[in-house]
């Protein structure tokens, strides 16, 4: 009779040896390591004589090398030099954003005083000293900008089609080559082309906002081709294709396929570069130049415009002066609104007439 073996039991598996915890700072640690540094600047900047300059170099510098040694001793090597590289793009942000806030406090502080309805319904006929507004300088910036907008956005959207779609070879090169350097063109040459252009036809000492909206066109119509042209090459060429592929002609493919993919982006790259030069000055200065009265007429007469009308307030402001800068004050500020305001329209144009790729 035989028997059977017996079954031994399997040994256990020996336990896999517990993982080591990489140690790390908390949540907030790197932002509390990096402000240890900057308090450790201020008080070695009061010792030497307080300055804001030197407080924020020494902050920057002593800021991210605290951070640096202390995630290097806690995190390891890898750990800090990310830590480092975060401190030092975060140092560079704050560094840029502490003129543009300058800016923007200093100009709302002096120009809110005058933020009011007489501002924006009076011109400056018969005012030397208090009271005043700048309707006329608004009416004119808006018109002379709108001129200059009707002549510089179909060339520039055409000019971007052209290089896209049909340019090759030497032109398109030569094209390139010369927007480039318009892109580069300082304003004030803008203004003299513009009035020597129209002093050949009108004689010398011509001044009307055609001419403004001429000059601006000369300084917009680069942006408009360059940022338009980057738009349409974002447009997939499958699409084109297989709009060849049914048989469409291709202006029509152009007119019907390029253009409506890549509308959000057309708009505003065309409401970036009215943005652009709406705050133009120097151009103004030598061809439209300022005026006390309201004039609609951008073909005859002097016009007024928001930098130029701010410029001559600050630099000629009465008798006496305090009323001619506070008014300067608030049409830099007024002007700061409508830049802002295209920048937000641009913004919703990208959002609302973007192309939907979801179901």
């Amino acid at each position: 009779m035989s028997t059977a073996t017996p079954v031994r039991p399997e040994a256990p598996e020996p336990l896999a040896p517990a993982v080591r915890q990489r140690r790390g700072l908390p949540r907030f640690g790197g932002t509390a390591v990096f402000a240890a540094g900057l308090a450790l600047a201020a008080v070695l900047t009061a010792a030497s004589g307080w300055s804001w300059g030197l407080f924020a170099v020494l902050g920057i510098v002593l800021g991210c090398l605290v951070t640096y040694v202390v995630s290097r001793v806690v995190e390891g090597r890898r750990k800090a030099t990310d830590r480092l590289v975060t401190a030092l793009v975060s140092s560079a942000f704050a560094v840029a954003m502490v003129p543009l806030v300058s800016l923007i406090y200093t100009v709302v502080s002096n120009g809110v005083g005058r933020l009011d309805g007489t501002f924006f319904s009076n011109s400056m006929v018969g005012v030397v000293g208090e009271g005043g507004g700048a309707y006329h300088a608004i009416m004119g910036t808006l018109i002379i900008t709108a001129l200059a907008a009707v002549i510089s956005v179909p060339v520039g959207l055409l000019a971007a089609i052209y290089l896209v779609e049909y340019g090759k070879g030497r032109l398109k090169k030569v094209l390139t080559f010369f927007v480039d350097v318009m892109t580069g063109i300082p304003s004030i040459v803008a203004g003299l082309f513009a009035y020597a252009l129209f002093a050949i036809f009108f004689g010398p000492g011509i001044r009307f906002g055609l001419g403004g909206a001429v000059a601006l066109s000369v300084l917009m119509i680069p942006v408009v081709v360059r940022s338009s042209e980057e738009v349409l090459k974002l447009v997939p060429n499958e699409l084109r294709e297989a709009s060849y592929a049914l048989g469409v002609s291709k202006w029509r493919t152009i007119l019907k396929v390029v253009v409506p993919t890549a509308i959000a982006g057309l708009g505003t790259s065309v409401t970036l570069a009215i943005a652009r030069v709406i705050g133009e000055t120097a151009p103004l200065l030598v061809i439209v130049g300022i005026t006390a009265a309201t004039n609609f007429d951008p073909f005859d007469g002097r016009m007024a415009t928001l930098p130029v009308y701010a410029y001559y307030q600050l630099t000629q402001p009465g008798v006496p002066p305090e009323f001619g800068i506070e008014r300067a004050w608030t049409a830099a500020l007024v002007l700061i609104i409508i830049v802002m305001a295209l920048n937000v329209v641009a913004r919703l144009i990208s959002r609302f007439f973007a192309p939907k790729t979801g179901r």
